[in-house]
């Protein structure tokens, strides 16, 4: 049987879940920087079937506007740069013996705007997902049975500060997501 802790540590879990969620797909926005995170939704067509970037080659940012990828299998070089091109990322690889060198082109104006957009709503999924965990809280709350209504409401407050606060998280992710971006 739940409890009133229980509950409440049950949904700042599913919480932490959705800001952990939040950061890895920000995680994956371009900024400014080279990161190796950018090309994490990269999938290369390697040994009969579709897999992620980083399970068959190491991605590096040996400098600010440059990725380098060195596959694990010399033979995956053309896959991979083919896999990076068409990934809708605007970006251009060139292999380079048995490496891959990508340059990351400067941004514009546009596209920081169009990028921050994105943020955006990625951050608002994340709210969503933050209510939804807050909704599924108070309904918890109140099947308990043999607990007071005080007790309930003051777990429903408990549950309201839990979700403004990682509201606020959320937030403070895109402020920061946001100037990252925008900066020149």
């Amino acid at each position: 049987m739940s409890t009133i802790p229980q509950i409440l540590k049950d949904m700042r879990t599913q919480m932490d879940k959705a800001m952990d969620s939040v950061r890895h797909h920000f995680s994956g926005v371009r900024s400014g920087k080279a990161s190796p995170a950018l090309l994490d939704a990269v999938r290369v067509e390697a040994y009969g079937s579709q897999v992620p970037l980083n399970q068959v080659a190491s991605v590096n940012a040996p400098e600010p506007r440059v990725l380098i990828v060195t596959p694990f299998d010399k033979g995956q070089v053309k896959a991979i740069e083919k896999a990076i091109r068409e990934a809708n990322l605007g970006l251009e690889p060139s292999a380079q013996g048995q490496m891959i060198r990508v340059p990351l082109p400067q941004m514009t104006e546009q596209r920081r705007k169009e990028l921050v957009k994105h943020v955006h709503k990625l951050a608002e999924d994340g709210k969503i997902a933050i209510r939804h965990n807050r909704t599924e809280g108070r309904d918890k709350l109140k099947k308990l049975s043999g607990v007071s209504e005080d007790d309930v409401k003051h777990a429903e407050k408990d549950l309201q500060k839990l979700h403004d606060d990682y509201i606020k998280k959320v937030e403070e992710l895109v402020k920061s997501k946001e100037a990252e971006i925008m900066e020149v």
